[in-house]
């Protein structure tokens, strides 16, 4: 039998037809075979008995903050961070300094990143006040995931506020559009309610469950009326979801493990501004509204937010306190803790992390164990039992809201393209990361 550049060896893989315990050999970058494979020969091995391989997990909203915010984050490591935690592939966020928001900033950003990324990766262009009419000439760029919009403030200067702004929007370009919702007019109202004193804990009801409804409902009324399909990000409250089961035709949905995970206000009184996101980590009943939605699949995909400040920059008072928190590397010991405790299948997550992002996102080559596919894995111990320790952490801001917390399982190791990039803990080789390709992309060249 021909030799192979990496074989995984006896691991229980997730594919298409289940799990089964398998061999899984690589050449030239994508999968070669499956099967029983004990008499070939690869150039690297990695037993996987025990371990479960996963397709190649996907965190589908990072804020790795480069150009011009590197001292939270650069593209280096916040790759390296989301390969020592299991993630072979991101979809980074266009509101950095300067902001991604036409052909010569996105041109910059790529050339920028070239070699330095551990992992694969796709990009937002921003939607802003004036670009509108030329963002579906955009969307064929490489690695162009697709188009970011801002309905309320937060952290950048991007922001799309009013109906009329938010609708030429819609009509401009074929792609997904990608959403933060929340109501501009109605935070700007509500903000002496965060200044009125009382601290972080304040944060859900200056941005409360109204501004986001109200945002939400109000671009998937603009998405009908353009014929264009939306992608609702981290979604925090009860209400939403409530709405957004009835409209799963031109509307997918994004959650992070912060809000599946946290709940105020203990998060508050124990974690402070480090607690501080936006929209805003909400009390337990909307929680277990959102884990009912993962239930019955209203839920499509868990990103993680990923949005690092220093620990001086949240040490402000609030409400001057930036809003944000890491999570590229504690995505999947996190979720993998609430497959432990039976809250979803692998299966599930799984879907979650791999298969729904390259079929909402229409990446190709990716999200599946399949001969043709690119050779990605997250190879993981669903029985190990760990804390998330301060040393293992090695984003730059160097804190996590999920510190010293003790999960059942673990990430060991992340396979990009065929290239081990870590294992049990350590990377490996150097950064071999590319621009993901994506089939509407494909389509659109000459």
């Amino acid at each position: 039998m021909a030799g192979f550049d990496l074989l995984i060896r006896g691991g229980t893989a997730l594919t298409p037809a289940g799990r089964e315990r398998t061999d899984v050999a690589v050449r030239g970058g994508r999968i070669a075979a499956i099967g029983d494979l004990s008499r070939a020969a690869a150039e690297t091995t990695i037993d996987a008995a025990g371990l479960h391989v996963l397709p190649g997990l996907i965190d589908t909203q990072v804020h790795f903050r480069e150009p011009g915010l590197e001292h939270k984050e650069d593209f280096e490591s916040g790759t390296r961070a989301a390969v020592a935690g299991g993630i072979a592939g991101v979809f980074d966020m266009p509101n950095t300094r300067p902001a991604i928001t036409d052909a010569d900033t996105y041109a910059r950003k790529l050339e920028g990143v070239a070699g330095r990324s551990w992992c694969d990766h796709g990009h937002y262009v921003g939607a802003s006040g004036d670009n509108s009419d030329s963002l579906a000439a955009l969307e064929p760029l490489p690695g162009c995931c697709g188009v970011k919009m801002f309905m309320g403030s937060s952290t950048g200067d991007l922001l799309v506020a009013g109906e009329e702004a938010q609708r030429r929007v819609m009509a401009s370009g074929r792609r997904r559009v990608a959403v933060h919702c929340e109501d501009e007019a109605r935070l700007r109202e509500r903000r002496p309610l965060a200044e009125a004193g009382g601290g972080v804990a304040r944060h859900p009801l200056w941005r409360d469950e109204a501004c986001a409804l109200d945002a939400t409902r109000a671009i998937v009324g603009l998405a009908r009326e353009a014929g264009r399909r939306v992608h609702i990000l981290h979604v925090t409250t009860a209400e939403e979801m409530d709405f957004l089961g009835a409209h799963k035709d031109i509307a997918t949905v994004e959650v992070t493990p912060q809000h599946l995970t946290l709940a105020a206000p203990d998060c508050y009184a124990e974690l402070g501004t480090l607690a501080q996101m936006n929209p805003p980590i909400r009390d337990a009943a909307h929680r277990e509204r959102l884990w009912r939605a993962l239930g019955e699949g209203v839920v499509d995909v868990i990103g993680s937010d990923h949005a690092p400040h220093t620990l001086a920059e949240k040490g402000r008072t609030y409400p001057d306190t930036p809003s944000g928190m890491p999570g590229v590397q504690t995505l999947v010991p996190v979720m993998l803790d609430h497959v432990h405790a039976g809250r979803l299948t692998l299966e599930r997550l799984v879907a979650l992390l791999a298969g729904n992002p390259a079929r909402i996102f229409g990446i190709a080559g990716k999200g599946r164990i399949a001969v043709g596919c690119d050779g990605d894995f997250t190879i993981v111990d669903l029985k190990a039992r760990r804390a998330i320790a301060a040393d293992w952490l090695v984003g730059k801001c160097g804190w996590s809201p999920f510190l010293d917390r003790t999960v059942t399982g673990w990430p060991l190791a992340t396979v990009v393209r065929g290239h081990v990039a870590m294992l049990d803990g350590e990377l490996l080789g150097a950064p071999v990361g590319a621009p993901m390709r994506f089939e509407e992309a494909l389509r659109a060249r000459p």
